[in-house]
């Protein structure tokens, strides 16, 4: 176990990426029992996410980052390797976003009146429309496997940091949760089957987080945590 680090703060911060994980669920929650497009109440949502997730990234993470790393690293060297790491995050969910496709990019705009509606759907069969969810549920799971590590990582570094982060990428995985379940419950009829697909997406984040615990922790140092942050950071401001 890595100093500091103790079994408390692994199974909390395991905990803390589970529930931001499980918001997708309430996207599809809301889906169920929403007509309207709701545009208003998801924009300010996004928004919040948004302002949340840059704030913590510039204000804490990436100077908590830059420390750690200049205290190995003295003066200009620390810093560099410091934006070289916040840069390294941004690229990996940059690649990411290049490698899923558009249609079912959840970084791309997906209206809830639009999946629900015939102009939408146009003449696609049930089992198109089937596929079209289980494609966004893979490609959501995809992104939510950085955004788990991201989590998990800040959530070790302290409660001041982690629980923003949390309620920021629980409050972003709401819409995706919708994306998920509309064209599925569209294809099936069946709102257990929607919820689970959705549910299932949103579990990519604590397995990111285990395997971030299974393969940073047994080489966690300083300077590990130091680019860690800093990548996670550039990932945050990316999203």
């Amino acid at each position: 176990m890595p100093p500091g680090i103790g079994i408390e703060s692994l199974t909390a911060a395991l905990l803390l990426t589970v529930l931001a994980g499980m918001s997708t669920g309430i996207g599809s929650l809301l889906a169920f029992f929403t007509r309207a497009d709701n545009k208003r109440v998801l924009a300010w949502a996004m928004g919040l996410s948004a302002g949340v997730m840059i704030y913590v990234s510039f204000m804490e993470m990436l100077p908590e980052a830059t420390e750690k790393l200049c205290a190995v690293y003295p003066g200009k060297k620390g810093e560099g390797y410091g934006l070289l790491g916040f840069f390294g995050g941004m690229a990996l969910i940059a690649l990411i976003d290049f490698i899923v496709p558009e249609a079912q990019n959840p970084h791309e705009e997906h209206s809830t009146a639009c999946l629900h509606s015939a102009a939408c759907t146009g003449n696609k069969t049930p089992h198109d429309l089937r596929r079209t969810g289980m494609m966004l549920a893979l490609a959501i799971g995809i992104h939510n496997f950085p955004e788990g590590m991201a989590t998990f990582v800040s959530a070790l570094e302290g409660w001041d940091i982690a629980l923003p982060i949390v309620a920021a990428i629980a409050i972003h995985n709401i819409p995706e949760g919708i994306a998920v379940s509309v064209p599925i419950y569209q294809a099936t009829g069946n709102r257990g089957k929607a919820l689970r697909y959705s549910l299932l997406s949103g579990l990519a984040e604590p397995a990111g987080a285990l395997v971030g615990a299974l393969f940073l922790l047994p080489f966690w140092t300083p300077v590990i945590s130091g680019y860690v942050l800093a990548a996670v950071a550039g990932i945050m401001v990316y999203i």
